[in-house]
């Protein structure tokens, strides 16, 4: 799909117009949402603001309906576990944790922002499940009140086929992230090979080198390559750190 705006500085426009407000009483006419509302049809995305501290959902694109088939004033969190592909929500609610971490660091520092993107397969309208990206600028404000704010948008990726092993991920601080998905993008946390991934869920489930060898057909020593290149290319000491560490960024 190509997009008709890949930058997401209108985005940033619209935080910076209708955040002083708190994002309420945005009226769907204005023509910087209608401006966006056209770039969400032709980009097929769909977003909404929240206030991360409050658990609340505060503003909602119509395209929620296109893409969710839920009505913009009724979206909440709900919305999305319903949608969400079973073998996600364990991923999701970890997704969920570090959101809250983020939020809770942010207002404790009362400056700074993030920027956190990873993909879902989440049940569409027509109740299909499609690869959707999700990406969150969330920021602190104090105003109209002290709190931490997240702009978040959903893009159908269905186009990008590349995501049979892992997932993509991002956080940080580099806007040149936030920006509407290329493969570039979406290759980001996806380091290991698709052999590579499987050996780690193996170890994972509690499997030995020589398990490993016999659920997928190969020689131990080449399993052991592999661990080490694992190793090598994630920088961790040993795989359960690695483990450890993919599950708690919602990875694994």
């Amino acid at each position: 799909m190509i997009a008709t705006t890949t930058d997401y500085n209108l985005f940033l426009k619209l935080i910076e117009t209708y955040g002083p407000a708190g994002f309420a009483g945005i009226d769907p006419n204005d023509p910087l949402i209608k401006e966006a509302e056209e770039i969400m049809e032709k980009n097929d995305q769909f977003f909404y603001f929240g206030d991360i501290i409050l658990f609340r959902i505060l503003y909602t694109s119509h395209r929620s309906m296109d893409m969710l088939g839920v009505d913009p004033a009724n979206l909440n969190s709900l919305s999305f576990y319903q949608a969400l592909h079973p073998g996600e929500l364990n991923r999701s609610l970890l997704i969920r944790n570090m959101l809250n971490k983020i939020a809770h660091k942010l207002f404790l520092a009362e400056t700074g922002f993030q920027v956190l993107s990873t993909n879902f397969q989440i049940k569409n309208a027509q109740g299909k499940f499609i690869n959707v990206l999700s990406q969150f600028f969330i920021f602190y404000s104090e105003v109209p009140y002290k709190s931490v704010f997240a702009f978040k948008v959903h893009t159908n990726i269905d186009w990008f086929k590349k995501h049979k092993y892992g997932y993509h991920w991002y956080l940080g601080e580099d806007l040149s992230n936030f920006r509407y998905p290329d493969e570039e993008l979406l290759k980001l946390g996806i380091i290991f090979s698709k052999r590579e991934f499987e050996i780690i869920q193996l170890v994972d489930k509690g499997y030995s080198s020589e398990q490993v060898a016999e659920a997928l057909f190969l020689s131990v020593n080449t399993v052991k390559t592999h661990r080490r290149n694992i190793l090598h290319k994630s920088g961790m000491a040993n795989i359960q750190e690695l483990i450890f560490d993919l599950k708690e960024h919602g990875l694994l």
